[in-house]
């Protein structure tokens, strides 16, 4: 279908546009860098080519006629759809790939594979955003985020998901020194302050293995990443989210002790977008970060 025969001058149809939106002349001449006047020819010359008035020009006002504001809709929206189509060609070109999840996620899941995700995947480049609020997926920015939770999220689509366990961990050398192979009054227990309740306290996790005894924590942060640190430090003792501290329980800085483990309510998820960039490394980092998570 040839559609030039039946539409008017795109210039026209975006001064119309425009003029609609600011409701001024003026105004409209401004955000399209002309003059005043180039922005009534282009309104005059739509107005001849249709046989009908888009605007009744008042004293120092316009108001827009009918036949204006039924055009003026669809062309608003048209206009939102070849930009979005635009933004996403654009994107095609572009391997910058966001990732976004807690502190504690990046520092001791996501770095130490990005290695391996960089080989395989030659040419991307990661951006990490790490932080402990809750990632908003709707505010645009993220192509993809790892969220501790329960499964759906308004804001984006799971594409895997992964359960965790919960153990007590500390240095070889604490372990070593310690008096019981139990966990005591004796020993030093080093607590995790964060809003989340679904991080388990001490006293939760001591009460869900339907023990008696009461946890006073001789050390305490508001990041897990810190808690991590001083148990390897030999500080004491912290809750151990297996999957996050698994490299440190491999490399031998961190011992699990002699305890039940403890499966996690909630799940870590891989998400994307409920709209997200179409770009291969995207997709390609999505689908490799996925794969890593369920192994």
């Amino acid at each position: 279908m040839n559609f030039r025969r039946r539409i008017p001058s795109l210039t026209a149809l975006m001064t119309l546009e425009a003029v609609l939106r600011h409701r001024s002349f003026t105004a409209a001449a401004i955000e399209l860098g002309v003059t005043q006047a180039a922005v009534s020819r282009q309104i005059a010359t739509l107005e001849e080519e249709l046989g009908l008035p888009m605007f009744v020009r008042k004293h120092r006002a316009i108001e827009p006629t009918t036949a204006c504001l039924t055009l003026g809709t669809a062309l608003a929206q048209s206009f939102a759809s070849i930009a979005d189509a635009v933004d996403v060609v654009r994107s095609f070109q572009q391997n910058v790939v966001t990732i976004g999840a807690t502190v504690a996620f990046s520092s001791f899941w996501l770095l130490p594979r990005l290695p391996q995700l960089r080989r395989e995947n030659p040419g991307i480049q990661i951006r990490v955003v790490s932080q402990d609020t809750p990632i908003d997926l709707n505010a645009g920015g993220i192509d993809i985020a790892i969220r501790y939770g329960t499964a759906p999220f308004s804001d984006g689509t799971v594409i895997a998901s992964q359960s965790d366990v919960i153990v007590p961990v500390c240095s070889p050398e604490y372990s070593q020194g310690r008096r019981s192979n139990e966990l005591s009054g004796a020993d030093e227990f080093i607590e995790t302050d964060v809003q989340d309740r679904t991080w388990l306290s001490w006293n939760r996790w001591i009460e869900k293995r339907g023990r008696s005894l009461t946890v006073k924590p001789s050390l305490r942060f508001n990041h897990y990443t810190e808690t991590i640190a001083a148990a390897r430090a030999g500080q004491g003792i912290a809750l151990g989210w297996r999957l996050l501290v698994q490299t440190f329980l491999n490399d031998g800085t961190l011992v699990a002790l002699e305890e039940a483990e403890i499966p996690t309510a909630d799940q870590y998820h891989i998400l994307l977008p409920a709209k997200p960039r179409r770009t291969l490394a995207a997709q390609h980092a999505a689908n490799w970060l996925a794969n890593a998570l369920t192994r």
